[in-house]
């Protein structure tokens, strides 16, 4: 089954040209082109859609979503790690939206505010306390320096690499691949690389200590938050084992 081109764009809520566009640049080619010249897409190019209108939402530009897709081979997995995403999001907004009705609602009453309810859900220094607790005081202000002087796209492009390096980790962890072969020791180079940009990470300016890529690893399995990240307890055991093989190996 396939849509035409004027369906999806009434329900993606876009038009038909910008859809011709994606197509022209290479991004989302029609599942064929009827004898009218109209375009049509499958479900495969639904999927596809998705995920671009997913990443246009983080911020990205068109050639950052091609390249970002172009890394990828199951959609499925890259989606489980947008819908974490999605779903923090939605908490935060289900927080923000709370804070500001009560307020409306003190407001109106005539009630005492308190700082703890208009402020809820407003804070992204939430684990200011625990990256204290793990690394220090000097790592948790260079890495918040770092993080508030980037722009939104880069603030985005950084949120997509991660959410592909995800991605990739669940898909490799569901084909149970070996934690010490060939394709997750790239994958845990990858890892590696994406961590040695972030200031106050051990090690930085540099490669990340051995020690600090060991003890991640162990992090992302004993706090779930972290290892759903990567599909789960199963998934985050599978990132841990090739992270402690990559160091072992290259560290």
């Amino acid at each position: 089954m396939d849509w035409p081109i004027q369906e999806v764009a009434r329900l993606a809520g876009t038009t038909s040209r910008t859809l011709r566009h994606y197509g022209d640049v290479g991004l989302l080619a029609p599942s064929r082109t009827g004898d009218n010249g109209y375009r049509y897409y499958d479900q495969a190019a639904l999927v596809r859609l998705q995920r671009i209108l997913l990443l246009r939402q983080l911020g990205l530009g068109l050639p950052a979503i091609g390249e970002v897709l172009a890394g990828e081979r199951d959609h499925a997995s890259a989606l489980l790690a947008h819908l974490d995403w999605l779903r923090s999001e939605q908490q935060r907004l289900a927080d923000q939206i709370s804070s500001v009705q009560s307020t409306i609602d003190k407001l109106k009453g005539g009630e005492q505010l308190m700082a703890e309810e208009i402020l809820n859900g407003f804070d992204h220094t939430q684990y200011k306390g625990e990256v204290v607790d793990r690394w220090g005081t000097d790592a948790y202000a260079s890495g918040d320096k770092w993080w508030r002087a980037k722009t939104g796209e880069e603030k985005a492009a950084f949120l997509a690499e991660q959410a592909t390096l995800a991605a990739d980790w669940a898909d490799a962890a569901a084909r149970a691949l070996d934690p010490a072969g060939t394709e997750a020791h790239e994958l845990a180079r990858r890892q590696y690389g994406w961590l040695s940009g972030i200031p106050g990470t051990p090690g930085y300016p540099g490669a990340p200590t051995k020690e600090y890529v060991v003890g991640l690893g162990e992090m992302y399995v004993a706090d779930e938050r972290f290892g759903a990240n990567y599909g789960g307890a199963e998934g985050a055991a599978f990132v841990r084992d090739a992270m402690t093989a990559f160091a072992e190996r290259e560290l």
